[in-house]
């Protein structure tokens, strides 16, 4: 154990060509071009890149590659690749293993097959990859993956990586524009961070086998409530079971060697379920590791027998899986911009920072809402296990006390007899973590972050971050174009916070969001609840939030309504699939089973009143007819849901085509997986088809 232990440092990051191996690989002159060109933003010159791709690939074969690929994120949520192998012709019958400065800095990609929104015809099959040098290259299954963006043709993006890159990028801009007026003229560049707890479930591959809902929808589209779920609450951080153990422990490695700073892992509350949470990295690393880290958590599943869920309500009656998007700033002389300060001049550019963001919140809720819905995440939110579908933020008692007091200009008291005014040269060190954190918050303040806690488990992370680093783009610059105009810094400063906290104060809760009243509540505050994936899309393309995205040149309009059509279609296609699945099961098996039991119990009753004298047969007679009522009502819906399927708009007919597969579809889904239920209790085990959720959640 103790030259495992010792070797854990030596073997992370070992399959990643990061800065210490192009330090050490590189001439100096290419290393320092490298850098520059991360500090600039600007592109490596054609020589430059050839000798970093040399080296780079001098490295991968080292390490047993044969071939690379450029790895990116294009709008499906998961990641892509094609592999193209090192070899070159050389002479007659011989090769070269070579990888130039051109195969390195970009790709060609067959985008047609990709969702695009109409930005692009489907005969128009171009589609490019280019070099995402801020983001390392790694080796894995013998290849040297590459992280690049994807954009179409004619330049618009295809992928989830370039509006992140480029909203990060400005923040920065924003960011050192409030840090100069406070005098700080030693940060050069302020970096979003992002840490991504990752919820799942594992269970045994041969129970995952026989679940044909499992196998085409990542969920059950039916299943009757176990004799034992989460109530005992005996599984959230308790002894993990040594399968489990060393399918985490396997996982560790494989994440740990690609660079991912895997270091939290525990039993979650349902039974099952579990987490893995890393250390806090800059955004665009952290959406890259977190792809990853949903990869390996289904490959490394697969090599212990077992199967990993990320979908985000595969089991009705227990809990769900989010992922819970942990985002602060951090200036590159370490700095956390969100950790309250220990002097008054900091304590000032924080409460700055805080109002930025409160009213971003505050002004874009919907948006906030909007990306983080899709139809998995519409079984999960507003249970009482996620956040409710209503935004808000959780500050804490203590610190939401500080901002009325600023907002009343009255002094405020901390619990060490501080008086907190406004003003720059009287601000105390604000305490840090002196509440209880909210886990019903979508948004809580946690000591020096913020907790984006409505994500879904099977979502890339970098939709939400580019809503909450534009948001702060936004407000930022509002804060320093009236602060750098100011005749007075102080004067100023103080009204703007005043200001600010007063007019989105309706944004701050710090009770239970699980609560009936407070949807009553935040509809008298004037708040959004918008309950699912067709309600939010129309906030996507409204004239708001458009202008937000355009003006700072995050997306093109052609864009965003690219991806507005891309997230309706993808409503429609998966409650597509889970109908034909569910009308698959039902005709196929489940009715065919409860069939065979009913002939069963028939034959029981004529047994016992023809051959046996007539003996009392009323547990037979009821059971017989409730499954007979229940079968029948059963075929019913499934005609219904045939019919509605036949006379179903295409996919691509947007928000009209949305609505009528939520309410003429998905309703009728949820109506057979309520009669399906009643007939799994009352049926023989005998003769059901399927593993129940007892088996499934306990096979572990």
């Amino acid at each position: 154990m103790k030259d495992n232990v010792r070797n854990i440092p030596e073997l992370f990051g070992s399959m990643v060509f990061n800065e210490a191996k192009m330090r050490q690989r590189l001439p100096f002159k290419v290393y320092n071009a490298w850098q520059q060109s991360l500090i600039q933003g600007t592109p490596l010159d054609r020589s430059m890149a050839n000798e970093i791709a040399s080296a780079m690939k001098d490295w991968a074969i080292e390490l047993g590659a044969t071939h690379y690929t450029h790895w990116f994120q294009p709008m499906t949520g998961f990641t892509a690749e094609k592999h193209d192998s090192f070899i070159s012709p050389s002479n007659p019958g011989t090769i070269i293993m070579e990888l130039s400065g051109k195969e390195l800095s970009r790709g060609e990609a067959d985008a047609s097959s990709f969702p695009s929104g109409g930005l692009r015809a489907t005969f128009e099959a171009r589609g490019y990859t280019a070099w995402d040098p801020t983001s390392y290259a790694f080796v894995k299954d013998k290849t040297l993956y590459i992280p690049t963006i994807f954009c179409s043709y004619s330049g618009q993006t295809l992928d989830k990586k370039t509006p992140l890159l480029r909203s990060m990028h400005l923040l920065d801009k924003e960011c050192i524009r409030i840090l100069r007026l406070f005098g700080n003229t030693d940060v050069q560049h302020v970096t979003a961070q992002v840490g991504a707890e990752q919820e799942y479930f594992l269970i045994d591959k041969e129970m995952y086998r026989r679940r044909e809902d499992l196998k085409l929808c990542g969920r059950t589209l039916f299943g009757a409530k176990p004799p034992k779920g989460q109530e005992l609450d005996d599984h959230y951080y308790g002894a993990i079971k040594p399968r489990v153990a060393d399918f985490m422990h396997e996982l560790d490695t494989e994440l740990w060697k690609v660079g991912v700073l895997a270091k939290t892992e525990h039993n979650e509350v349902a039974p099952s379920q579990h987490e893995v949470a890393p250390v806090y990295n800059d955004a665009n690393a952290a959406c890259d590791h977190n792809q990853l880290t949903m990869e390996f958590l289904k490959k490394v599943a697969d090599r212990h027998d077992l199967v990993c869920l990320l979908h985000e309500k595969p089991f009705a009656g227990v809990n769900g899986s989010g992922k819970h998007d942990n985002w602060s700033l951090q200036t590159d002389t370490g700095e956390n911009l969100l950790k309250p300060g220990k002097t008054p001049s900091q304590n000032a550019q924080f409460l700055l920072f805080l109002a930025a963001f409160i009213k971003g919140v505050d002004e874009y809720q919907d948006m906030l809402r909007c990306c983080v819905c899709y139809p998995g995440n519409d079984h999960r939110l507003g249970g009482n296990e996620a956040p409710p579908t209503v935004v808000s933020i959780f500050l804490g008692d203590e610190l939401t006390a500080i901002l009325e007091s600023i907002v009343r200009g009255t002094e405020y008291v901390d619990i060490a007899t501080q008086k907190l005014e406004i003003g720059v040269d009287t601000l105390p060190e604000i305490p840090q973590d002196t509440t209880d954190r909210n886990r019903t918050s979508p948004l809580a303040f946690t000591g020096n972050k913020f907790e984006f806690r409505m994500l879904g488990s099977s979502q890339s992370i970098a939709g939400p971050n580019v809503v909450l680093n534009t948001m702060m783009i936004e407000e930022l610059r509002q804060f320093a174009d009236i602060l750098e105009s100011a005749d007075d810094f102080q004067v100023a400063l103080q009204k703007l916070l005043q200001d600010t906290f007063r007019d989105h104060q309706r944004i701050i809760f710090n009770g239970n969001g699980y609560d009936d009243a407070w949807r009553a509540e935040a509809e008298r505050r004037g708040l959004s609840n918008l309950r699912d994936t067709v309600d939010c899309m129309p906030t996507y393309i409204d004239k708001k939030n458009m202008a937000l995205f355009t003006k700072h040149g995050i997306f093109t309009e052609a864009e965003m309504y690219a991806r507005y059509e891309i997230h309706l279609e993808n409503y429609c296609k998966v409650t597509a699939i889970e109908c034909d699945t569910l009308l698959d099961m039902v005709m196929r098996n489940i009715l065919p089973a409860v069939t065979k039991y009913s002939d069963a119990l028939a034959g029981t009753i004529v047994h016992k009143q023809q051959a046996l004298s007539q003996l009392p047969c009323d547990a037979e007679t009821e059971l017989l007819t409730r499954i007979s009522g229940l079968s029948s009502r059963l075929y019913q819906v499934s005609g219904q849901l045939r019919a509605a399927m036949e006379a179903a708009p295409a996919a691509e007919s947007g928000i009209t085509a949305a609505r009528y597969f939520r309410d003429e579809i998905s309703t009728r889904i949820n109506q057979a997986g309520e009669l399906i239920n009643a007939l799994e209790v009352i049926t023989s085990a005998e003769y059901w088809p399927y593993p129940t959720y007892a088996d499934i959640l306990f096979s572990v």
